[in-house]
């Protein structure tokens, strides 16, 4: 039966979208214009997306830090692309107390002027590289539109930084955090992901070039879902982050940066759930067993919380409902909230000595004998739903993906079942900007090292120079 909550997806999705994150309790709206209430399950995904993720950077030699939330003006204005790039989304904060302040100061809307600056300040011989620096943080963008997750004016990310001794290292080091993102995103989240290079025109400001993971939501509207930029010497240079080199001569560091956010909540929402709620991939749902005992007898009770014990001691994220509310309500709340499989325990099934266990990705149930090996049954059932997840994403990625010769067939997707289009591109920006008036279609990237699909460029006829994904995007 569906939630009588939320909207059809296939009615309303941008209705349906909303409709999820107030029945899930994931976040709510605030008076702060733009911002939005985390709410604790919506955080709670946050913190395990924050866990994974660091695990991740630790595991490849990065240390955590923390930078002022403040950025004074002047050294905004040392990198001119940058500032040029964010001048229409910075908030400044102009009086201190009751005093105007002699300069003003940006509340940060990245952070790569504060970690030159430090850098700057701490680094003096090749024996001080790399320096792979990660901060998890708020910052704020004044948005002029703002959807819950997947645009605030205040969000939460985790922004890396780091410099090197030589541009190869420098590079290395962009593609490898690329990868860090691709994988994550397909083994933890269940979302398959294109990867490829932004165009100039789409590139990070003050970038020499950007990396990106882009994904493909259930409606067909593309979301930049984590980017990893090579700033070359640019930065470097701006702040004079120089050191002593093997030949004992002065020379700039190679720096990178790279960031995933809390859209990341938006995609999970809006690749896998339903018209009853939140649908979460084991790997990455805060709570990834819900008991429900059917009833009130000792021996109900007793094997809940056995079956409890046992999961919680074997890593498994487990909870028995013991709420006064009837089971249907309880089931119907495990669902809502993406709980990947609920247990139920009856005394009926206890008599017929059987166990049932329900998939919130299929809405299977499995009876089977209450002598199995619980813990290994739930682990096994775990990765099928993570794999099942990933499979049935990346299914509807493929059918949403179109190769396309002429504008006219790009017209025809965008307007009747958009996807990502593979079309080449000449290199030109104003072919980019021609493809912006089909329904505001945009690069989503370039392919690197892809096998072209035409010689010529799908706006102007004249040769071509790569093939491109283009997208409607978030």
């Amino acid at each position: 039966m569906k939630n009588k909550a939320i909207t059809s997806r296939n009615e309303d999705f941008a209705q349906w979208y909303t409709d999820v994150i107030r029945a899930a309790k994931l976040a709510a709206y605030s008076n702060v214009k733009g911002c939005i209430v985390i709410e604790p399950n919506g955080y709670a995904i946050w913190e395990r997306m924050q866990q994974e993720l660091d695990k991740m950077f630790k595991e490849t030699g990065h240390q955590n830090l923390y930078m002022p939330v403040l950025i004074p003006e002047n050294l905004m204005k040392k990198e001119g692309e940058l500032i040029n790039g964010f001048a229409p989304e910075v908030a400044w904060v102009t009086i201190g107390g009751q005093n105007e302040l002699e300069e003003r100061m940006c509340i940060r809307p990245t952070s790569e002027t504060l970690f030159s600056d430090y850098y700057s300040n701490v680094v003096n011989s090749y024996r001080d590289l790399p320096k792979k620096y990660n901060q998890w943080c708020n910052v704020m963008r004044w948005e002029k539109e703002t959807r819950p997750f997947l645009r605030s004016r205040e969000f939460l990310w985790q922004e890396g930084h780091t410099i090197h001794e030589t541009a190869k290292e420098a590079e290395e080091e962009t593609r490898n955090m690329l990868g860090v993102y691709k994988k994550f995103f397909e083994e933890f989240l269940a979302i398959p992901v294109i990867t490829g290079r932004k165009t100039e025109k789409e590139k990070f400001a003050g970038a020499e070039y950007t990396l990106t993971i882009e994904a493909l939501m259930y409606n067909g509207v593309s979301l930049q879902s984590g980017t990893s930029h090579y700033f070359g010497q640019k930065f470097s240079k701006a702040y004079d982050i120089t050191f002593s080199n093997r030949e004992n001569q002065l020379e700039y560091v190679y720096q990178t940066s790279w960031g995933v956010t809390t859209r990341m909540i938006g995609a999970l929402i809006m690749v896998h759930s339903d018209e009853n709620g939140l649908i979460l991939p084991p790997k990455i749902a805060p709570r990834q067993v819900a008991i429900i005992p059917i009833g009130t007898s000792d021996r109900v009770k007793d094997i809940s919380n056995e079956i409890l014990n046992k999961l919680s001691n074997a890593g498994i994220v487990a909870y028995v409902d013991n709420t006064e509310r009837s089971p249907g309500f309880k089931f119907a709340e495990a669902e809502v909230n993406g709980i990947p499989i609920r247990i139920e325990i009856g005394e009926r099934d206890l008599n017929e000595n059987k166990i049932t266990f329900a998939r919130r990705d299929t809405y299977e149930k499995l009876v089977e004998p209450m002598d199995i090996d619980i813990v290994e049954y739930v682990k096994e059932l775990m990765n099928k739903i993570q794999n099942n997840m990933f499979d049935k994403a990346k299914a509807r990625l493929e059918e949403l993906t179109y190769e396309c010769h002429n504008l006219d067939e790009v017209k025809k997707i965008m307007n009747e079942k958009p996807g990502f289009v593979k079309a080449m591109w000449c290199g030109d920006p104003e072919c980019e900007l021609k493809m912006k008036e089909i329904k505001g279609t945009k690069s989503r990237c370039i392919l690197e090292d892809a096998k072209p699909i035409d010689d010529k460029c799908i706006v102007c006829g004249k040769p071509a120079k790569d093939l491109v994904v283009w997208g409607i995007q978030y």
